[in-house]
C-alpha cells in the first residue's frame, strides 16, 4: 500500500492523520468531500481510501457504494465521531472494509486497511462483536434519538423522557469508550 486518498471534512484533523501517514512513507492525496475525491479517483486510481461517515448535503455510506461499484477490492475504510453498533454495520454491509471511531490513530488506520486489525475470536477462530457498555449503549440510542429529531435537545429530551437540562449534562460528556 502506497497511495492513499483520504476524505474528511475536518480539515485539521485530516491533515494530522495525512502528515502522519506521510511520516510512514505513504502518498496521500487529500480531499474535502466526495466531489473533490471523485476528481482525484479519475486521474490515479488509490490503494486504499479512508472517508468520513457523515458529509453535509450527503452520507458517506452512499459514497461507500458508489466507490464499492467501481472498485471492487479496495480497501475503504470508514471513519467517524459518532460511532455505533448499527452504523458500523452498514458501513461494512455497504461495502466498507472497516469502521473507525475517531479519534483513530495512524497504526490501526493502516492496520484496517491493510485487514490485519486485531480480532477477538474463540479457539474455533470464530470471530466476537465487542459487546458494548451499558453507558455506551445508552449513549448511542441518545444520538440516534438526537439525529432523528434533526439535534433538537428539546424534542430529543422530551421523546427520552429526560429533562432537557439532564440531556444536556449527558451530551457535554465524551462518549463511553465501550
Amino acid at each position: 500500500m502506497h497511495y492513499l486518498l483520504l476524505i474528511d471534512k475536518d480539515t485539521p484533523f485530516r491533515a494530522r492523520l495525512a502528515q502522519a501517514l506521510r511520516d510512514r512513507r505513504l502518498e496521500v492525496v487529500e480531499a474535502e468531500n466526495p466531489d473533490a475525491a471523485r476528481g482525484q479517483l479519475a486521474t490515479t486510481p488509490p490503494d486504499g481510501i479512508v472517508l468520513d461517515l457523515r458529509w453535509p448535503g450527503g452520507r458517506g455510506l452512499e459514497f461507500v457504494r458508489e466507490l464499492r461499484a467501481t472498485h471492487h477490492t479496495l480497501p475503504i475504510v470508514v471513519l467517524t465521531s459518532f460511532g455505533s453498533i448499527a452504523t458500523a454495520i452498514e458501513s461494512v454491509r455497504s461495502g466498507a472494509t472497516d469502521y473507525l471511531t475517531k479519534p483513530a490513530d495512524t497504526d490501526t488506520v493502516l492496520a484496517a486497511l491493510r485487514g490485519t486489525l486485531p480480532r477477538r475470536s474463540r479457539p474455533s477462530g470464530e470471530v466476537l462483536p465487542e459487546i458494548p457498555s451499558l453507558g455506551r449503549v445508552e449513549w448511542e440510542h441518545i444520538q440516534r434519538v438526537l439525529t432523528e429529531t434533526g439535534g433538537n435537545i428539546s424534542q430529543a429530551a422530551r421523546l427520552l423522557a429526560l429533562d432537557r437540562r439532564s440531556l444536556q449534562r449527558k451530551l457535554a460528556k465524551n462518549p463511553p469508550m465501550r
